[in-house]
Parts: C-alpha cells; sequence; structure tokens
C-alpha cells in the first residue's frame, strides 16, 4: 500500500479521533437496544460502553498511526466486558453479534470522512478498500481474543456450584409456571412461602469478594424474621441475587426497617423488592429489585447504601427510565427552564418538590428544609412561575421526581 493511501487513512483516523467520543456514545448505545440480552442492566451497559470505547480509540490509533496488530493488546475493557457476559450467561452469539454491529457503524463513519476528503474516484476506491481491511483485521482480531475470554470464562464459572444454582433460577424466571416443580427440586427451595428479594453487590470501593458477599448477605437476612434458609444465586464475579422466604411478621415495616439499617461492609450496596406470596411473588419482588437496582445505579443517584422497591420515587424513577427517550423531552416540556442543569435550577426545584411531598404543607416544607414559611411561599411562587399555569399539579410532580432521580439523563445542559 502506497505512503499516500496511508497519509489519507491517517487524515481519516485523526478526523474520527476528533468525535471518538460522540460515536463511542452513538455506537453503544445502537448496541444495547438493538441486542437484546444487553441492555438488562445498568452494569452491563457501563461495561458495554467502555468497551466500545476503548474499541474505537483502538481503531483510531491504528488508522492514524499505521499500528500492526501484532503490537496490541486487548483493550482492559473489552476482556472484562466479555467475562461478565459469560458470568451472566449471556449468549456469546449477543458478544459476536456485538462486534459486527459496531463494525458496521464505525465503517459508516469511516466512509463519510472518506468522502469529505474529495478524491477522485479511483483515489476514493483505494481508500475506502484499505480502511475497510483495517477495520475488518482489527474485528476478526479482537473478537477472536474476547471470544476465547469468554469460552474461557464460561467453562471456569459453569464449573461451580453457584451458577448452576444461577442457571436454575434463570430458568424460573423465564418461565415461572412451566419451571417451578424442577426448581424445587433442584434448589431445595419452596415457592409457596411468601418471599423478598434483594440483590447485593459490590462496587469500585469495596476490598471484598464475592464468598464475602455471600458471607454478608446471610448475616444482614438473618436479621429480618426469615422463615428458613435464603436462596443466593451468584450471577457475576461481583454480585447476588437473593429471596428471603419471610414469616408473615417479617413482611411488615419492621423487616423494611431491619433492611434498611443493616450494617453493610464499605463497598457495598443493596436492593430489594416487596414481600411477595407464590411462584409469581418471587418473580415479582425479584423485578422490583431489579428496578430498585437500575436507579441505584443511574448517573448522581440520589439513593443510599440501601435502595427498597417501596421508597418514595424509586418505582416511578425505574419506569421513566425504562422509556427515557419519551420522559426527557416531556420533563422539559412541562418544566422549562426549571428543568436546566444547573445548581440555581436545582435549588428551585427542591422546595416544590419538598412541598408536594408533604401534601402541600408549607410548615412541613419548611421544617424539612431549615426555611422561613415566607420563603417557602416565594420559592414555590417563582418555581411555579417558571413552569406556567398550562401543566396540571400532578404532572408537575412527576417531572421533578424525575429530574431528582434522573438527573442529567433529564435535564438541559447549560
Amino acid at each position: 500500500m502506497t505512503e499516500i493511501v496511508r497519509a489519507r487513512a491517517a487524515e481519516v483516523g485523526r478526523a474520527l479521533g476528533a468525535g471518538h467520543l460522540a460515536l463511542s456514545d452513538v455506537v453503544a448505545e445502537a448496541l444495547a437496544r438493538g441486542i437484546e440480552p444487553l441492555d438488562t442492566d445498568p452494569v452491563l451497559v457501563e461495561m458495554l460502553e467502555a468497551s466500545v470505547h476503548a474499541n474505537v480509540t483502538n481503531i483510531v490509533h491504528i488508522l492514524t498511526n499505521d499500528i500492526p496488530l501484532a503490537h496490541l493488546q486487548p483493550p482492559t475493557a473489552a476482556v472484562e466486558y466479555a467475562l461478565r457476559l459469560a458470568q451472566r450467561d449471556i449468549p456469546s452469539n449477543a458478544l459476536v453479534r456485538a462486534y459486527h454491529m459496531g463494525q458496521n457503524l464505525v465503517q459508516q463513519r469511516c466512509y463519510r470522512l472518506i468522502a469529505d476528503q474529495h478524491l477522485g474516484a479511483a483515489e476514493t476506491v483505494e481508500l475506502t478498500e484499505y480502511v475497510s481491511t483495517v477495520l475488518y483485521r482489527y474485528i476478526d482480531w479482537i473478537t477472536a481474543a474476547v471470544f476465547e475470554v469468554y469460552e474461557d470464562e464460561r467453562r471456569r464459572w459453569i464449573g461451580t456450584q453457584g451458577t448452576v444454582l444461577s442457571s436454575t433460577v434463570h430458568n424460573l424466571l423465564a418461565a415461572p409456571e412451566a419451571g417451578a416443580a424442577t426448581f424445587e427440586r433442584e434448589t431445595g427451595y419452596r415457592l409457596d412461602r411468601v418471599h423478598r428479594a434483594i440483590i447485593l453487590w459490590l462496587t469500585e470501593r469495596a476490598s471484598l469478594e464475592l464468598a464475602d458477599l455471600d458471607r454478608v448477605a446471610r448475616r444482614v437476612f438473618a436479621g429480618i424474621g426469615s422463615a428458613g434458609p435464603a436462596l443466593i444465586a451468584p450471577v457475576d464475579a461481583s454480585t447476588l441475587w437473593a429471596w428471603v422466604p419471610l414469616a408473615d411478621r417479617a413482611r411488615g415495616a419492621d423487616a423494611v426497617a431491619a433492611l434498611r439499617t443493616a450494617s453493610l461492609p464499605e463497598g457495598v450496596r443493596m436492593a430489594f423488592g416487596d414481600a411477595a406470596p407464590g411462584t409469581a411473588g418471587f418473580c415479582r419482588s425479584h423485578e422490583q429489585s431489579r428496578a430498585a437496582f437500575t436507579v441505584a445505579h443511574l448517573p448522581d443517584s440520589p439513593t443510599g447504601q440501601v435502595t427498597g422497591f417501596g421508597d418514595r420515587g424509586i418505582a416511578l424513577a425505574a419506569m421513566l427510565e425504562r422509556d427515557i427517550e419519551h420522559t426527557r423531552p416531556w420533563v422539559r416540556e412541562v418544566l422549562g427552564d426549571l428543568a436546566e442543569d444547573s445548581p440555581s435550577a436545582a435549588s428551585l426545584r427542591e422546595t416544590p418538590a419538598v412541598f408536594l411531598a408533604t401534601g402541600d404543607s408549607h410548615v412541613r416544607t419548611a421544617e424539612r428544609l431549615s426555611l422561613h414559611r415566607n420563603s417557602v411561599k416565594y420559592r414555590i411562587d417563582k418555581a411555579l412561575a417558571t413552569v406556567g399555569p398550562d401543566h396540571d399539579r400532578l404532572d408537575v410532580g412527576l417531572a421533578l421526581t424525575a429530574c431528582e432521580f434522573l438527573g442529567p439523563m433529564v435535564l438541559i445542559a447549560r
């Protein structure tokens, strides 16, 4: 290949690099939405985004600096993502499809950048063939590398007792009625009881391992009035799904209070669903714990170390997050400038949000915010003036809740 073609490819690489962050976001979003198993968990989505960014960065460097594949190592983010998919029992074809879809999106961007060079037909074909070959060889190389990582981890993970249990749990959640008898036989956990589903996970700040997390979980569960041994299933190297069978007395406020006040080590977080009976309750409580888990992982989430599905705003935030493409413009339409992502707007949103949450009580709002009642009234009037008179107070309350929990996902960037 001539030096002229390599120089033109380097120009494509530099142009690609100038917008690689935005391109990475577009690719990651397309993969998460286009391949169903990849958008089931906020942690997986974050890892997908990191993997895409690392791979796009590699492609930029290869094109810009003519780096041979033999000199590269698979990006750490890509390797970790493949490991996590293997641990979560997500099919390997989802991983392979992601790389091919990503290749297509990056390739389309490269073709537009080639067109921007305004070359003649022959030169355009030559450069296009070269760039296409570079992309193909990189994707072929990285796909083989991460697939090998995936397969090795899958074999290791399947060899553990916890993974067999995790697979049994997944089968029940996928087909509750059809899989109930098999589930009870293989796990020894009865479904004809009241269940509370709980998720525990390790954050980056944790110095513990999965076995330590299991011990933490069993200590916590012993304090909430369980009616028997909990079912605990590891779903990856840092996350446990659990169900606690409850005595009737453990369904109430005391059990929830025990969960909220549980002593958790630094770097350990917990999300839980409501208590519910039978196979349907086993599944529904887990859905709720997953929703609380999702909200706890949102950017700038106001949640603490323990998040319950029944906590104020959690269920609503989880539902709004699932349809963020429609939630975002709706919030901005309802709140107008009050939805601005700025300290002043955030301060202005807080007062009417507390006012609505306290049943339109100026007194309780003043006590909650340590303000004088006149200050509360002034702030509420100012906020509602920003919103305008055309929006129902229920809509305003929901939009304020969306701002509180979804933050930058719905706010207007300054």
